[in-house]
This record gives structure tokens, C-alpha cells and sequence, in this order.
């Protein structure tokens, strides 16, 4: 008799716990994915002409784009290599740049 009651004590002890997993689950670890989700995905699309601001506070123009760097113009004639994991912002999007630009228009 003792055993059966145990058992349904033991998961009603537990039931607080499960809950408040799936509270935290639901309003902390499910945002907090999306955004790295969208964080990915926005590194992932810069392109030349973007203008991007790093984590740094940097704001300027992509002129290049690497692997894991990207080329940033933040005044006339200064570039600095950022890497593009800290982009913290694309404020314009730009057309894709066309790959031969010496062809006539």
C-alpha cells in the first residue's frame, strides 16, 4: 500500500520542476534561438554595397566579403577587416553587386 503512494508523491514533488523547465523553455531558450537563427542568417547574406554595424559600434560600408572576414570602408579610403561573427546590425541592404563590372551597360 505504502509503495503505490510513494510513487504518485514522488511526481506530484516533481511536476513543479517539469513545469518550470517548460516555462523557461517556451520564454527563454526558444527566443533566444531564434535570434542567434536570424543573427546566422543576416552574417550569412552580407554582401558589397551593405551597410553594417559591427559589435564594436563601427558603422561603415562592406567593400569585401570573405569566409569569416568581411572588408569595411568606415571613411573615404579607411578599410578595416572585420570578422563576421560581430556584425551586430545590416542597416541597408544593397543590390547584389554583378560579378564582371567592366561589361557595358
Amino acid at each position: 500500500m505504502g509503495g503505490a503512494g510513494g510513487a504518485s508523491d514522488f511526481l506530484i514533488q516533481l511536476f513543479p520542476f517539469i513545469a518550470l523547465f517548460a516555462i523557461m523553455y517556451f520564454l527563454v531558450l526558444r527566443p533566444q534561438q531564434r535570434r542567434v537563427k536570424e543573427h546566422r542568417e543576416m552574417v550569412s547574406n552580407v554582401r558589397r554595397g551593405d551597410v553594417v554595424v559591427t559589435a564594436g559600434g563601427l558603422v561603415g560600408k562592406v567593400t569585401k566579403v570573405d569566409d569569416a572576414e568581411i572588408t569595411v570602408e568606415i571613411a573615404e579610403n579607411v578599410r578595416v577587416r572585420v570578422v563576421k561573427g560581430t556584425l551586430s546590425e545590416v542597416r541597408s541592404k544593397s543590390e547584389p553587386v554583378p560579378a564582371n563590372t567592366n561589361s557595358p551597360s
